[in-house]
């Protein structure tokens, strides 16, 4: 990971840490004072008995607001459990798979060492996720729909990355980090690779923590939670689709030098679109868990679940050596050596990530703009570009 991939990080350090701050306020804002039994102590027993009898007598609702806020402290305490659980089992997680990957010199299991850490915390929140209400899991379709649908996108990565883990038998993005290119192994830059996969987790998981830490128990779903659910389902399968489509052709034989098969004709990278659109839709959903009487636009870790999908276009559009970046640009090179005017032809054709037809007809400055198809994406010959080192790199 080079120094700018660093920095480009440093803004999603900074939520790490408003989030951290946000959950550990939301705990302890509610927490009732105690009264010093040397208080109760110096005060006469007729003094003692009126207090209390005019407790017992006192209006309705002020026992209301009470018993309120008495379950309010223990929903936020449970939201707080299942956020500061999650940072510290994928912060350990990522810990020990660095460790082992260290000493083993290889970086085989890094990828299922991500998608492993996404089910955890997806168990981990719906085990921790109870309202203290004698609710479970088990009892809010809303958790369980959001856990099913996270499990089973976070499921196939866990099985695709360990497929082209298997197939590809090496990660060349490792390569200067480990020595394989008789370089002295950099123990902290390899490091750098686990914290920044955590952080990847752990943003990335946090409209799903929102859920299932919510206190929020509706048995009903409205028309917004079904359509918003219906786009999460639509963007987990797009991911899913792509990435077999594109699996079977490479085990095809690279038939026609680039992909064209099934949701390919239409997208250039359809696997990256699923993956952003699943997220944001995901947030959207969560809205209706928010248990903020004004609505989750008043609440902050609602608010918060906003840097998963913002997380991961930043990684996908913008960030080496992963994502877009990695797929377009000089290492087109290949394509242009082979089938320079068939491989524009789909290119000024075909979307860079929504799936539609007629992209031929949009406007280059909104191709530049709403469409992410930046001009740094473009391919520009530069005589050190190496025909076999890009050759090596496929999504």
């Amino acid at each position: 990971m080079n120094n700018r991939s660093m920095k480009s990080c440093l803004p999603i350090l900074h939520a790490v840490a408003i989030i951290a701050f946000v959950s550990n306020s939301n705990a302890s804002a509610f927490a009732p004072v105690r009264v010093s039994s040397a208080y109760n102590s110096v005060l006469p027993t007729h003094h003692l008995e009126r207090i209390r009898g005019g407790a017992q007598n006192q209006p309705s609702s002020i026992k209301k607001q009470r018993k309120s806020k008495a379950s309010i402290q223990t929903k936020m305490g449970s939201q707080a459990l299942v956020y500061g659980t999650a940072v510290a089992a994928t912060f350990g997680l990522q810990t020990i798979g660095f460790i082992a990957a260290w000493l083993l010199k290889t970086e085989t299991f890094y990828d299922i060492f991500g998608g492993a850490n996404y089910l955890i915390l997806a168990l981990l929140s719906a085990i921790l996720g109870a309202t203290g209400d004698g609710l479970q899991w088990i009892d809010d379709p809303r958790k369980i729909l959001t856990t099913v649908l996270f499990a089973c996108s976070r499921g196939w990565l866990l099985l695709f990355l360990a497929w082209r883990a298997h197939e590809r038998k090496g990660d060349s993005r490792f390569d200067e980090v480990l020595g394989k290119n008789g370089n002295p192994p950099q123990a902290g830059n390899f490091f750098v690779f686990w914290v920044a996969q955590a952080f990847w987790v752990l943003l990335v998981s946090m409209p799903m923590l929102f859920v299932n830490s919510s206190s929020v128990m509706k048995p009903n779903f409205s028309g917004y939670d079904i359509a918003w659910a219906m786009l999460f389902g639509s963007g987990v399968f797009i991911e899913i689709i792509s990435d077999i489509q594109k699996a079977i052709w490479v085990k095809k034989g690279r038939q026609g030098d680039f992909c064209e098969a099934g949701v390919w004709k239409y997208s250039r990278h359809p696997n990256y679109f699923g993956e952003i659109f699943q997220w944001w839709c995901l947030f959207a959903f969560s809205y209706s868990s928010s248990a903020n009487p004004l609505g989750g636009y008043a609440d902050p870790l609602w608010w918060l679940g906003i840097v998963s999908p913002l997380f991961t276009m930043q990684i996908l559009l913008t960030m080496q050596p992963t994502g877009i970046c990695n797929a377009e640009g000089k290492n087109l090179k290949r394509y242009y050596d082979k089938c320079p005017e068939r491989y524009a032809k789909y290119r000024d054709n075909t979307s860079i990530l929504i799936p539609f037809v007629g992209y031929n007809f949009v406007p280059q400055f909104l191709k530049r703009t709403i469409f992410f198809d930046f001009e740094k994406y473009e391919y520009k010959p530069r005589s050190s570009d190496s025909a076999e080192d890009v050759a090596k790199k496929e999504e």
